[in-house]
């Protein structure tokens, strides 16, 4: 059963279950959320004893999330935002100090317009979803992005979003499954078909595991069984690899995007779907126009809610749900870049801090 709702304090524009701050705690975790809606942020949600506080953080268009305890990379349409860790920043200092992880802004990649969605690191690499150019791609100093894999049925790199690549699965450190819309060769082609012509694909055979799915997004590897959520049904499903059978495990009352687990816990990105978006006409759309916008959490062995965050107002689409292990109580900062400087250590016992003169006009 799901626990009684309450409106948190510190975020006006949401509701949450009361059990929900001690949830984050008991994981030792925060949460962090993409919005691609007009507001564009990057939410951080964290628990304080029985309160939870909600930041944001305005970037460019924000999607994919990749995050671990040493730095966090958010990519969107024409940029990767790489934040680094830093907490030695904070100890001791107001009003830094009590935070137990500091990322701040410390490079930012340009991609040019990719359309940056899912992203996750493999080993040492950095692997996006290139949705505008239909492929995964790695990223180095050089160049833009770095083409590695795409469909067997795209012939060509073109930024025609053919047939909306949006989410990978990894296995060993590597992309094992994709998700796209639709089998298309055509320019934004996987639109003629939204309600059943979603995909998954094997990545190193290239063959198509299963089909007729509604707007699949989020594929996963977990607990040696294949998740993805089919957002034009609000649904998250288990799929047999061996016959591409789909099982729904739980229908939520929203666009179900961003998938993050922990435990037998999984927490799901929900948007409502504006009237003028391009997933209207879905089966969800259709059958429910109450929709709602959050992160909800679902027991995977009992297909339960068991708590949730639910945003109004302004936060309508999420796009990334993403949990911080290890770090119950973060700071993230795009700010402050022209105020803060990060100096080898051998070169600190010389440093003389004195008050920042402001830049010329």
């Amino acid at each position: 059963m799901t626990a009684p709702a309450e409106t948190s304090a510190e975020a006006p524009s949401s509701v949450r279950t009361r059990n929900l701050p001690a949830l984050l705690q008991q994981l030792e975790s925060s949460l962090l959320v993409s919005t691609t809606d007009q507001q564009r942020m990057l939410i951080i949600v964290r628990s304080d004893g029985e309160r939870l506080h909600t930041d944001f953080v305005a970037l460019k268009r924000p999607m994919g999330i990749a995050a671990d305890s040493r730095r966090i990379l958010v990519g969107g349409w024409d940029r990767v935002y790489e934040f680094l860790n830093m907490p030695a920043l904070s100890a001791g200092r107001a009003p830094l100090d009590g935070y137990d992880a500091l990322y701040l802004l410390r490079n930012v990649h340009v991609t040019g317009a990719i359309d940056i969605h899912e992203m996750a690191f493999g080993g040492d690499e950095l692997w996006c979803v290139a949705t505008r150019f239909s492929c995964l791609c790695t990223l180095d100093q050089e160049h833009s992005f770095v083409p590695r894999w795409r469909p067997r049925f795209v012939t060509s790199y073109a930024p025609e979003d053919r047939c909306h690549l949006n989410g990978f699965a990894l296995q060993n450190g590597r992309p094992k499954f994709v998700t796209a819309l639709g089998e298309s060769n055509d320019v934004e082609g996987w639109r003629t078909n939204k309600r059943n012509g979603g995909v998954l694909l094997d990545v190193d055979s290239g063959e198509t595991v299963g089909g007729g799915l509604f707007m699949p997004h989020s594929p996963r590897l977990y607990r040696d069984r294949l998740w993805l959520l089919e957002s034009g049904k609000g649904s998250l499903v288990t799929m047999d690899l061996a016959t591409g059978r789909v099982e729904t495990v739980i229908k939520l009352p929203g666009f179900t995007r961003g998938l993050d687990f922990f435990g037998p816990l999984a927490f799901v990105g929900l948007s409502q779907v504006r009237a003028s978006n391009t997933f209207t006409d879905i089966p969800l759309t259709d059958e429910n126009p109450e929709r709602a916008s959050g992160v909800w959490v679902v027991n995977i062995e009992t297909g339960q809610s068991v708590a949730y965050l639910r945003f109004s107002g302004v936060v309508e689409e999420i796009f990334a749900v993403h949990l911080l292990r290890g770090a119950m109580y973060p700071h993230v900062s795009a700010r402050d870049i022209e105020t803060t400087w990060v100096l080898p250590d051998a070169a600190l016992p010389e440093v003389e801090f004195a008050t920042a003169t402001p830049p010329p006009e």
